[in-house]
């Protein structure tokens, strides 16, 4: 986020820091990623910190569901030795989450290397180690906390309500009402669509997994010797593998280092569900923000420009596979 958390500042988070152990000596405000609020933290001993604060109001399953997915990021670092989970460090009451009047704060090592942006095309070596790492992860037995990863489609009867309703109250309400109102039709199929998909993949029946949830090249770290690391595990959650896969690759003929490692064959419509479950996710966050009372900020204007691009995704046609 580049917009500043409301009523939490750097003197807050020195505080929630403590908790962990750390004396603070600087904190910086990191204005990256969506949805979440990040610091840099050098402590008094020198060390190097990364601090990410959650609304958990904001959060699919609430402040619990934070919980159970730290502490799953957590038990697989410690349990299993997966050194590619960059995993919250535990507070001094060892919970990996510190919760303040409003927020909830993690702290997690700071990892050096380069990281990627969102929907940068990736290089096929660094796809297939991805696809091979995801794999391993996968394969390991779930942790009892980890929480379910809820199939369907997050805010969509806020979406639905959004879709009959004016709304109104900001400066972008108008263009987005506008293009809600064009994309209607189009957005509505594409949820019938998914409900379609989703009936396909339940009568499938595979057993679940524990799957990231946004192995993107933005949550990737990449190391000097050609490593990865995976960050922000707060979407963690058990999912048919596709889940994952859907992020990487819209098609099932890039992903056969994945099949290669599991022996597992990767399900065409599996993949169009999750990606298009993504989509519908975005408009129904864009849509509920921008047709309600907002400010101008460079949040708002991120969202003002995914609404657009998201809805005309949706409006190209239907994403099932063929057959």
């Amino acid at each position: 986020m580049r917009d500043f958390p409301d009523g939490f500042g750097a003197a807050d988070l020195v505080t929630a820091l403590r908790e962990f152990g750390v004396a603070a000596d600087e904190v910086a405000y990191a204005p990256v990623g969506f949805g979440d609020y990040h610091w840099t933290v050098r402590g008094a001993d020198g060390r190097r910190w990364f601090a990410t604060v959650a609304d958990p109001a904001r959060k699919e399953q609430g402040l619990p569901g934070l919980r159970r997915a730290m502490e799953t990021a957590a038990v697989l670092r410690e349990r299993d030795g997966l050194e590619f989970v960059v995993a919250p460090v535990r507070s001094r009451g060892g919970d990996p989450v510190v919760v303040t009047s409003r927020y909830a704060v993690t702290l997690f090592p700071w990892e050096p290397g380069a990281s990627g942006e969102f929907g940068q095309e990736q290089a096929a070596g660094e796809r297939d180690r991805l696809l091979a790492l995801l794999g391993d992860l996968h394969g390991r037995v779930p942790p009892e906390v980890t929480p379910l990863a809820v199939l369907d489609v997050p805010g969509r009867d806020r979406l639905e309500a959004t879709l009959e309703s004016p709304g109104g109250g900001g400066p972008f309400s108008a263009g987005a009402r506008a293009l809600v109102d064009a994309h209607a039709g189009a957005v509505l199929e594409r949820l019938a669509e998914f409900d379609r998909l989703a009936a396909r993949v339940r009568e499938r029946g595979d057993g679940l997994v524990v799957t990231h949830g946004e192995p993107h090249p933005g949550n990737l770290i990449r190391r000097d010797d050609g490593s990865l690391l995976l960050v922000d595990w707060d979407t963690v959650g058990l999912a048919a593998p596709e889940r994952d896969l859907s992020v990487v690759s819209s098609d099932p003929a890039g992903l056969e280092a994945y099949t290669r490692a599991t022996g597992r064959r990767v399900d065409a419509a599996a993949l169009a569900l999750y990606r298009l479950r993504w989509a519908l996710a975005d408009v129904a966050d864009f849509a509920v923000l921008l047709c309600g009372p907002h400010e101008r900020t460079p949040d708002t204007e991120t969202a003002r420009d995914g609404l657009a691009w998201t809805v005309e995704r949706l409006a190209a046609g239907p994403w099932s596979p063929p057959g």
